[in-house]
């Protein structure tokens, strides 16, 4: 046996998930939620029956990251696809891939309808506030004042509302079974931990799984390395927090939960 397989045997099985390097852009959350979902996966044991599907938009170059059963969708498209391969074989484990634009824009009906029917798949939303592959236009999510290409004065909530609060709506619209969480690639081990619960719930057959990821764009938001993590860590935390908001058998929502060490 050469030093390789014994160094590559020797790392825990959560090192060794069969994936290659992004296409992402430099800075780019994606890469991040990507990998603590990999090691999730991995984690689980569940590669050999999950099933991924990616939507249009950035999140699109995910399509050939993992070594899954993979389909990538028209926009918005993810969810009612995964839907129906869980519901053509409930034995496999559905995970729809998306953006904000493709899960609260052109994808919303499908995504409140999912929740509503309490369909058993596992839906992850990467949060960046803005279209990051057309250029940054304003996306459900912006924030108030911040600037984009559609907004080059600042967003005005009083044309345009407010951003759009996702895991909260899901929460409440979903039954009891249902797992809702937000996480931040600024707490990798607390994100990895929310994606994994999120397949466990599905895996025990709950209900609809449902985890929004607030994630970075420096590419649009025109930011550098210090803005950049100070608005993932501090700016958008104040609109979107960060916890479980609704967790099967639980009393009430884990908002706000510590980070890890």
């Amino acid at each position: 046996m050469s030093l390789a397989q014994t160094i590559e045997l020797a790392m825990p099985r959560c090192w060794r998930v069969d994936t290659k390097p992004h296409k992402f852009c430099p800075g780019c959350g994606h890469g991040l939620v990507l990998k603590a979902l990999g090691y999730a996966i991995d984690e689980l044991g569940i590669q050999d029956r999950a099933v991924f599907g990616c939507d249009i938009g950035c999140s699109l170059l995910s399509w050939d990251f993992f070594n899954l059963d993979t389909i990538q969708t028209h926009h918005g498209r993810t969810t009612p696809v995964i839907t129906g391969i869980k519901r053509a074989n409930p034995k496999l484990i559905g995970i729809a891939y998306m953006g904000d634009g493709g899960g609260y824009a052109i994808g919303s009906q499908h995504l409140v309808n999912a929740a509503a029917r309490d369909e058993k798949i596992t839906v992850i939303l990467v949060n960046n506030t803005q279209y990051g592959m057309t250029g940054g236009q304003m996306a459900p999510t912006t924030l108030p004042g911040q600037k984009t290409e559609t907004t080059p004065y600042g967003r005005d909530p009083e044309k345009t509302g407010f951003p759009f609060q996702g895991p909260e709506m899901v929460a409440a619209i979903s039954r009891a079974g249902a797992y809702v969480a937000r996480g931040t690639v600024a707490n990798f081990r607390q994100l990895q931990r929310f994606l994994k619960r999120a397949l466990e719930n599905q895996m025990a057959g709950n209900g609809f799984s449902f985890v929004e990821v607030i994630s970075a764009c420096p590419t649009n938001w025109r930011t550098n390395a210090e803005e950049t993590w100070n608005m993932i860590e501090h700016v958008l935390p104040q609109y979107f927090k960060v916890g479980e908001i609704k967790v099967p058998g639980a009393p009430a929502a884990q908002e706000g939960e510590k980070k890890d060490g």
